[in-house]
This record gives C-alpha cells, sequence and structure tokens, in this order.
C-alpha cells in the first residue's frame, strides 16, 4: 500500500509503548487503537487490515511496517504535544480540540452530546450543579464534561501549536 491519501481522516494504530499518547489522539477526534501486548507481526498485520498508520518509538518495527509498504511513523519525542507535533508535520494535519469530534479516551468510542436532565443522578450533585454540557461515549458509557482537565487540553494544544509553527519556520528557513 503505497502512502495513499486515506490520510484526510487517518486512523491510528500505536503500540504498547504509546498508551498516554493514544489518549490525547481520541481527544482530539483521531481514532486510534492501542495494542499493549501485540507481536509486531500481530500490529503489522492490523495496521495493513485496518488501512491504519502505525505509530511507535520500536525502529526495527517501524522498518517492517515501512518495508512491507505500510504507512508508519517512527516517534523520536520527549513529550506527547513534541509526538503530535511530529504526526501533525509528516502528515500535513491540523491540531484542534473539537467536542463534537472527540473520541472516549478510555475506549475510542464515539463522544455524543447527552442533555443536562439525563445526568442528573449520574454525575456527583456538585458536577451537575457546575457544568452544563455534558458527553459520554456511546461505546463504554464514560461521561465527560468540561472540568479541570479542560485547562489542560487547552494548554496542550497551545503547546502543540508552537511546536508546529517552529517546525514550520524551520522548514521554511531551508
Amino acid at each position: 500500500m503505497a502512502e495513499e491519501r486515506f490520510l484526510d481522516q487517518p486512523r491510528f494504530l500505536l503500540d504498547g509503548m504509546l498508551g498516554k499518547l493514544t489518549r490525547w489522539l481520541r481527544l482530539l477526534g483521531y481514532d486510534a487503537e492501542y495494542k499493549k501486548s501485540l507481536s509486531d507481526d500481530e500490529l503489522l498485520g492490523i495496521a495493513s487490515d485496518e488501512r491504519r498508520v502505525l505509530l511507535t518509538r520500536d525502529t526495527e518495527l517501524y522498518r517492517r511496517a515501512r518495508k512491507r509498504g505500510l504507512m508508519a511513523i517512527v516517534l523520536e519525542g520527549r513529550s506527547n504535544p513534541e509526538d503530535i507535533a511530529d504526526i501533525a508535520t509528516f502528515l500535513g494535519l491540523k491540531v484542534n480540540f473539537n467536542t463534537e469530534e472527540s473520541r472516549c479516551p478510555k475506549c475510542n468510542g464515539k463522544l455524543l452530546i447527552v442533555s443536562k436532565e439525563t445526568m442528573q443522578g449520574k454525575v456527583p450533585s456538585r458536577t451537575f450543579d457546575a457544568y452544563e454540557d455534558f458527553w459520554k461515549c456511546n461505546s463504554c458509557g464514560q461521561i465527560y464534561w468540561q472540568g479541570a482537565h479542560w485547562r489542560n487540553i487547552q494548554q496542550l494544544i497551545q503547546e502543540i501549536n508552537k511546536k508546529l509553527q517552529t517546525k514550520t519556520e524551520i522548514a521554511e528557513a531551508h
């Protein structure tokens, strides 16, 4: 499979070293499967069968994927923002956070907007009183709202976009 343009909305497969990155990609709206304990051959099979971009820190796995004609990215970043910026640069992606596209960070299911009224008794009463917007995973049923973690998400997006800007400036200078 040559570098096809199925990457307008890429689907990712992450190996066992990238659990935290998986959650961030899902929050950003990407279909990201995380396989913690599969063999390299199993990962390569899934990447091929499901047409997923393989993300790894394992250079040998990366080489094997590329040899098979699979789309793969070896990540060398020291942080999730750096890794996401590298992925976005390599694939030409924009990085933003859109609650309508976010996926469940736990299971990769789609998040659906739910009415506040349906959340009464399902979230702590202080949470119910403090927030208006709620989302529920259509797969595992996990409920989300824009709590204290919201600031962390916004900071991560800012950090990623700063790194992207720096990468763009460096590329343009060469």
